[in-house]
């Protein structure tokens, strides 16, 4: 289920545009924030699950339209959570397989997950709606993902409290996901578990982009660079390392890292963008 991304470098200057290379790159800010403050963004509208579904039915066919309806129908028949459970997993093949539309495919799933009430359940469910929040850029979208994978990690955490991986989840939900005024809220969530294991790639990847989001730069690059300590071939960390020296204009480190990451991409569409800044950044 993974979508077109645009990754963004120097300020803005548009890098690659490819299906199927996923990396949580954030768009740089023009200003720089204090640290556990977010740049400024309005959630214009709430998003509604019902206004998605129905914009994803016009994506359909007549017939898949009728198969879906009479999986819609089965839900509501339904009298026993195992039914539901049931069906739920259902619908959410049908927009996986048949429809490939990620919103109410990762929602039918996350149904299931809170009916279901299991760790691994609500993890796998959150995460889904986490991965694409991190390459969303609408306001308002980054927002309706961002609450439905709180409330997942919030069940799951009412299981097991001491899971840092959905720790730092629901501190990311706070930090990239316009559900509240004070993103310090998801740094203090990270940073407790960072603090206890500087080794987490997970955690110090999302302060990382925290602060690549907030303009603080320097303190982007110490993050990712922890990340290449323990996971050198992380390619999210590298190119993300690269594009932050490239915007804080050290261009003999941006060069470096964005060689290291041409190693490492297999796409000739990406090689080639990575060519061509290198090359303007050598000029």
């Amino acid at each position: 289920m993974k979508k077109q991304q645009l990754l963004l470098a120097g300020g803005g200057l548009v890098i690659f545009i490819l299906l199927y290379f996923f990396s949580p790159t954030i768009s740089p800010s023009k200003h720089v924030h204090k640290e556990g403050e977010a740049p400024h963004s309005t959630v214009n509208q709430s998003i509604k699950f019902e206004d998605l579904l129905v914009k994803a039915k016009e994506r359909i066919s007549p017939e898949q339209v009728a198969r879906l309806g009479a999986l819609e129908n089965a839900v509501v028949r339904g009298d026993i959570n195992e039914q539901k459970i049931h069906v739920y997993h259902q619908l959410a093949r049908f927009w996986a397989d048949s429809a490939r539309i990620f919103e109410p495919y990762a929602w039918y799933t996350a149904e299931a997950a809170k009916l279901e009430n299991s760790e691994k359940s609500l993890t796998f469910a959150a995460h889904l709606f986490l991965d694409n929040l991190m390459t969303e850029g609408e306001p308002a979208m980054q927002n309706w993902l961002a609450s439905q994978a709180k409330v997942l990690f919030d069940q799951a955490l009412s299981i097991n409290p001491a899971n840092d991986s959905s720790k730092i989840g629901l501190g990311a939900c706070y930090l990239f996901g316009n559900i509240s005024d004070n993103p310090m809220q998801g740094i203090m969530k990270i940073r407790e578990v960072v603090e206890k294991n500087p080794g987490n790639v997970f955690g110090q990847m999302m302060l990382g982009l925290g602060s690549k989001k907030s303009g603080q730069y320097d303190k982007a690059i110490e993050r990712f660079l922890n990340v290449l300590k323990v996971d050198p071939e992380n390619l999210d960390a590298i190119f993300n390392l690269a594009e932050s020296y490239d915007i804080h204009n050290e261009k003999a480190n941006a060069i470096k890292w964005y060689e290291e990451a041409k190693k490492r991409v297999a796409i000739p569409e990406a090689k080639q963008a990575l060519e061509k800044r290198i090359a303007e950044l050598k000029r």
